[in-house]
Parts: structure tokens; sequence; C-alpha cells
């Protein structure tokens, strides 16, 4: 009888699975089939991102699929392929979760979630715990089985906890052209990763201001003439630009405005994280209150203006150049301090720094409460998704600028009038009256219009080119 049970149980567990293996590839055959749009056996790149477009699978996920899953390199995926693929992550997904089910329940809760982000440094709060579990349970259970957790990221190609931390945590750096924000849990990250991501939002910054160049030197010449010199309205001051230095003349200052990002970006964050660890002490990786984000995003926002500055003043200055006035960086900054001294290199300082404060308080605030805005309205998702945070970044920049727009005019002609030959050198206060006296409260927004106009295609560009980069530099993707 012993003997019976002995060869009984044994094959039980393999008839057991068997029907397991059975149900998992109908399973896969049905995916499949509702993949398979064309019905012609194989399944290309355009029918995955068709098909999987409504799970809310990203465009780089599906390439991703495609390139891991094509053994056969043809660009299409066969069943075989499909199947194979779909078993070697099913497998990767069920360490993942064993990980998390501490407990070894067969289900995760908020708490094991919370311990399992701790566990890699990424401190969140049971709320948002919460907020994730809900966005996977299907049942209302408020835990999550192995099926639910298989279902929800079948099809994204993630290998680890660190990758699944990423998905449900996203981060940007995006440039708007005028300040750059530090993301939430940018120090969250290893110190590789966070440069990797500072470079990559370096660049897409420095793309973006490129295509948005002329928009910007157009700006800057309506803060201080109110309109191209020796043109009456705004719209042929492009032309006037071109026919007075040809082509090239639509970006002039731009390469100090690329220049100095680098070290704008990395002084700002490298001040943000020593403030972050004065105000945490020794939890690092504790999250900022709100109040304290703002105060740490305007000091180190003034620490690096305050290192930058002479830049800023070079570029407004080559902006404004006429044909032939330098031959380069070096040579504005000799001529002013031959004709100025070291003093010019600081016009419009103050200014420029009390600008700082209503800006990223405004651009801050109005941020939060989108995206709670969006949190609170979509319980069912954990991350609002990129252009859910694309958008509330467009709008509270937008704001932000609109707060802060009469200070930077001020700045920006106080930065310009030393160039001026025997103009007068107006104190901020000086410039503010002389600007509502002449020209009233709309001459403190000479400018906005083309000003508002890059903001969106400056935050676009910047964050196509950011994502593209942190593919090329394996920043917060599976690898």
């Amino acid at each position: 009888m012993v003997g019976q049970c002995f060869i009984l149980l044994p094959l039980a567990r393999c008839q057991e699975n068997g029907n397991a293996d059975l149900k998992r590839k109908r399973r896969w055959a049905k995916l499949f089939d509702q993949l398979d749009l064309n019905k012609d056996g194989r399944i290309d790149i355009l029918e995955l991102r068709t098909g999987l477009a409504s799970r809310g699978v990203s465009r780089s996920s599906v390439d991703k699929i495609v390139h891991a899953g094509d053994t056969n390199q043809d660009g299409e995926l066969d069943f075989e392929e499909f199947s194979q693929y779909l078993r070697t992550h099913e497998r990767q997904l069920k360490l993942m979760f064993s990980s998390l089910d501490r407990n070894n329940d067969g289900e995760i809760d908020a708490a094991e979630i919370q311990h399992s982000l701790h566990s890699i440094g990424l401190d969140i709060s049971r709320k948002e715990a919460d907020r994730i579990l809900r966005s996977m349970d299907k049942d209302g259970t408020m835990t999550i089985d192995w099926n639910e957790w298989r279902d929800h990221f079948l099809f994204n190609p993630l290998h680890n906890m660190e990758d699944v931390a990423h998905y449900w945590k996203h981060s940007m750096i995006l440039d708007t052209g005028e300040q750059l924000r530090i993301p939430e849990d940018l120090s969250e990250q290893s110190k590789s990763s966070v440069w990797r991501q500072l470079i990559s939002g370096a660049l897409a910054g420095a793309v973006s201001r490129t295509s948005t160049a002329p928009l910007d030197r157009l700006k800057v010449f309506l803060q201080v003439h109110g309109s191209f010199p020796g043109t009456s309205n705004v719209l042929n001051s492009f032309q006037s630009m071109v026919k007075e230095g040809g082509l090239g003349s639509l970006w002039r200052g731009n390469g100090i405005n690329v220049l100095k990002m680098a070290p704008e970006t990395a002084i700002k964050f490298t001040v943000y994280e020593q403030i972050k660890c004065i105000l945490h002490g020794n939890n690092a990786t504790g999250h900022l209150k709100l109040h304290e984000r703002f105060i740490a995003g305007s000091l180190a926002g003034a620490i690096a203006q305050t290192a930058i500055y002479p830049l800023e003043v070079l570029k407004t200055r080559l902006t404004l150049r006429k044909t032939g006035q330098f031959s380069g960086i070096a040579d504005c900054a000799k001529q002013m301090l031959q004709r100025e001294s070291i003093r010019a290199f600081y016009k419009g300082y103050i200014p420029n720094l009390l600008g700082i404060v209503p800006y990223a308080g405004i651009d801050l605030a109005v941020y939060e409460t989108l995206k709670n805005s969006w949190i609170s309205r979509n319980t069912d998702s954990a991350n609002p998704g990129v252009m859910v945070l694309v958008g509330c970044g467009a709008v509270s920049s937008t704001c932000g600028q609109l707060a802060s727009y009469p200070l930077a005019l001020v700045k920006t002609r106080m930065q310009a009038q030393a160039s001026v030959k025997g103009g007068p050198h107006l104190s901020m206060t000086a410039l503010f009256q002389n600007i509502l006296t002449q020209e009233g409260v709309p001459g403190l927004y000479r400018g906005l219009s083309p000003n508002l106009l890059k903001v969106i295609p400056a935050v676009s560009i910047s964050y196509v080119v950011y994502e593209y980069m942190r593919k090329v530099m394996g920043v917060g993707v599976p690898r």
C-alpha cells in the first residue's frame, strides 16, 4: 500500500503539472490569436503595438518584447517564439512575486510592497502602497495573487524589482527653457544612474533649447526693445533678423545658453541633495514634503544661478549683438571687462534671484495639485504616465512663468542696458517705475507670447530626446 502511494504521488504531480502546462498553452494561444490581427500565424511589431495599446504597453516595451522573442531575427513572432518569450518572462515574474510574498501565503499586500521597495532604497507611504495595490487588484480583496501579478506585468519587459520600482514611480528631467525641475525620486537611485540621468536631461535640454532658440531670441528683443530694431510689429521680426545677419542669426546666444546647462544642472542637483540631507538627517532616502521640496528647490536654484550667472549675462549680450560686434564668447567677456568692470557680469542679479521664489513655488504647487488631482480621479492607476506628467509640467511651468515674468523682464533689461553706449544704468526699482510710467502694466509682459509659445515644443522635444537618451545610456529601463 505504501509502495503504491510512492508511485501514485509522482504520477498525480505529473498529471497536475501537465494540466497546468496545457492551460497555460491554451491561454497563450488565445492571446496569440487576439494579437494576430491578419490571422497569418505570425505577429509583427505593428500588430503587437496595436494589440497591446489598450493594455497601456508603451512602444519601447513592445520593441523590447520583439527583440527578446524574435530568435530567428525575421522581425516577427510565430507562436513558438511567442510562447517561449512568455514562458521565460513568467518565470522571472514568478521569482519577483515570490520575493515580494514574504509570508509565503500566495498573496501580496500593501505592507509587503512597502517592505520590498524599502529594501532597494525606495521609501513610500502606506497610501502610495495602497494605490499601487489597487492598480493590480482586480477582485477587490486589497491583495494581489499570482494571476493578478502575472496578468498585470505579462507584457511589461521587467527583469527585477528595481525595474518594477521604476515602473511604479517614473521620473523625468524636463527642461522648458527657463527652469529645470528636479524629479522627486531622482535621488533615490544609484549614483551612477543619477548622473547618467542628469546627462540625459542636459542633452535633452540642449536639443530642446536649440530647437526653440529663435523664439527665445525674439523674446529677449521684445523684452529689451519692444520689437526687433527697425520693425514695427512682431510678425516681421524674424525676417529682419535673417536680413540683418543671415539664417544663423536666429540662434545667436544659443551656444552659451546650452553651454551653461551642464554646470547649472550639476550644481543644482548636488546642492539639492545636500539640503535634503540637512532636512532629513541620516534618512537620505526619505521623501521631502511639499514645503521642503520648495525650500530645497529654491535654494538649489538660487545657488546654481549665482554660480553660472555671468554666463546668463553673456547669453543676453550675445543674443542682442549686431553682426560683427563680437567674435565669440571670449571676445564678448573681454570687452565687458575692459569697458564695464567685473560688476557687469552680475547686472540684474537681484531680480533674477527674486524671480526664482515665485517661479519655483507656483510651478511646484500647480504641478503637485494637477498630479494629485489626476491620481484622486484615477485610483485604479499607480502611475500617472508620462503624458500626464508632461502635461502637468507644461501647465505648471506656464503658471510659474506668468508669476515671475516681470522680474525676468527687468533682469534682462538690466543685463542689456550696460551694452547701450551712453544709456542710463537704472536700478531694479527705477526700471519697474520707468516701465510702468511709460508702458503701463502690459510693458512688464513684453515678449511673453513667444516665451509661452516655446513651452509646449520645448517640453515635447525635451521629453522625446530624454527618453531616447535614457535608452541609449541604460537609465531606468530593463537591461
